[in-house]
């Protein structure tokens, strides 16, 4: 297979629009060859979660690898969906005629669509989302609570392929799927199409239900006073401003020392006042409070509080009380990229699922395809650890945290990203 570099992004926005739209029917040009090299197969989290449903059914992790193959090379030709189903035909490559491939996916019922439309009429940002091409999780929460399955679960995707293979998918499906997911990636609707409804149907049913919504609402009974009988009323006085606040400022820390009491850290006692008062507010702004997590203990409730002044005498004696003091100027680091999670990502060490480990060291074998020589990569536990200078962990939180060697040590090395490959190219980037 020969690989031909281009512009990854420029292929979809512009070669991948539909070429024919019936309604229930769209058709979507073949992509043409590409590779990418340390990122994900799908730019969305949608995109990647119908990947992830495809491939936790698969029986061979090497038609799967093919399949993907396929899809960068651009032996998918043009791909059809419709309500149920998307189909295109597939080559091999050394094959002139194609393999016409099939993958099926359950539509809603009209119950479920009454149900679903109903409450994404309900919250236009649900609508606004969707004429934005963006598939928010709110929108597929909402989904959820109405008892309705948008992105498909394990088994809900059915391959079909004439080749003679007995695989589930074969590579000729997996190829397909590889390809719709990106697809998904510029346009939500395609799913909903596959679901059963197309998008010009859903937009006509979705602003049915607004305006009989708006109607009812017009004749309910309205409660409050009438707008001629408040124009008439006289205005109330409104009350003054208050009194200025006499004096200048003062600093927190001489008003403590000025009252410190034996035992009493005047320097500690101040770090402990700003926490709270800026805790405080949050809570008032109304915004996210800063409030510990039931699953923080006493090491990461240090680690926060000296994180405010890591050069401080009282970040010190966090450290000493702690009896991590060494590991502290590390911890801070991991508190500032990712918070608690990250503080845990240092010292965690779990054995995560056998198929996750499997699947991850694979993709990061497949990072380097066509790239060059890979370093040398060891897997223990929870951690990749990448040649002698990089190291990635799988964090309890499900993201995957880069690390880097300082010092004899492994220190943060940035934030925390969704995926193996992105954490890898942070390790790797500089």
């Amino acid at each position: 297979m020969r690989d031909v570099d281009f512009d990854f992004d420029d292929e979809l926005d512009g070669d991948a629009g539909p070429a024919e739209d019936d309604g229930r029917a769209r058709s979507f040009p073949a992509f043409g060859p590409g590779k990418r090299i340390g990122r994900k197969f799908a730019d969305t989290w949608w995109g990647n979660s119908w990947i992830e449903s495809m491939e936790r059914t698969a029986l061979d992790p090497e038609q799967l690898k093919k399949g993907r193959r396929y899809a960068f090379a651009g032996q998918v030709g043009s791909i059809t969906v419709s309500p149920g189903r998307i189909s295109a035909p597939v080559h091999d490559g050394d094959q002139y005629t194609p393999h016409d491939t099939v993958v099926r996916i359950g539509t809603l019922s009209d119950t479920e669509w009454d149900r679903l439309l109903d409450r994404v009429a309900a919250k236009a940002g649900h609508i606004a989302a969707l004429l934005d091409r963006d598939m928010p999780h709110d929108l597929v929460n909402t989904a959820d609570d109405a008892g309705v399955r948008l992105l498909p679960d394990y088994g809900d995707l059915e391959p079909e392929c004439d080749c003679p293979s007995w695989d589930h998918p074969c590579r000729h499906a997996a190829a397909l799927s590889y390809q719709a997911s990106w697809l998904l990636d510029r346009d939500p609707f395609v799913l909903l199409l596959m679901r059963g409804r197309a998008e010009p149907e859903l937009i006509e049913e979705l602003r049915s239900r607004n305006v009989g919504r708006a109607i009812a609402a017009e004749e309910a009974e309205v409660t409050g006073t009438r707008a001629e009988e408040a124009y008439t009323t006289a205005q109330a006085a409104l009350p003054g401003p208050p009194a200025p606040v006499q004096g200048e400022a003062m600093p927190l820390a001489p008003l403590l020392a000025a009252h410190d009491a034996p035992g009493i850290d005047a320097e500690a006692l101040g770090i402990l006042a700003a926490d709270a008062a800026s805790r405080a507010r949050r809570l008032l702004a109304a915004a996210p409070a800063e409030v510990l997590a039931p699953e923080y203990h006493a090491w990461q409730d240090a680690v926060r509080l000296a994180s405010r002044m890591p050069r401080s005498r009282a970040a010190k004696r966090l450290g000493e009380a702690s009896g991590r003091a060494g590991e502290l100027p590390r911890a801070i680091k991991a508190w500032e990229y990712a918070g608690g999670a990250g503080v845990d990502a240092v010292d965690a060490v779990f054995v995560p699922p056998k198929e996750l480990a499997s699947r991850v060291t694979e993709a990061l074998h497949e990072t380097w395809e066509g790239g060059g020589a890979a370093p040398e990569l060891k897997n223990w536990r929870n951690r990749w650890t990448v040649g002698r200078q990089g190291q990635i962990r799988y964090g309890r939180d499900g993201r995957w945290y880069p690390f880097r060697r300082r010092h004899g040590q492994w220190w943060p090395a940035g934030p925390p990203s969704p995926g193996p490959a992105d954490a890898l190219h942070d390790v790797l980037k500089d």
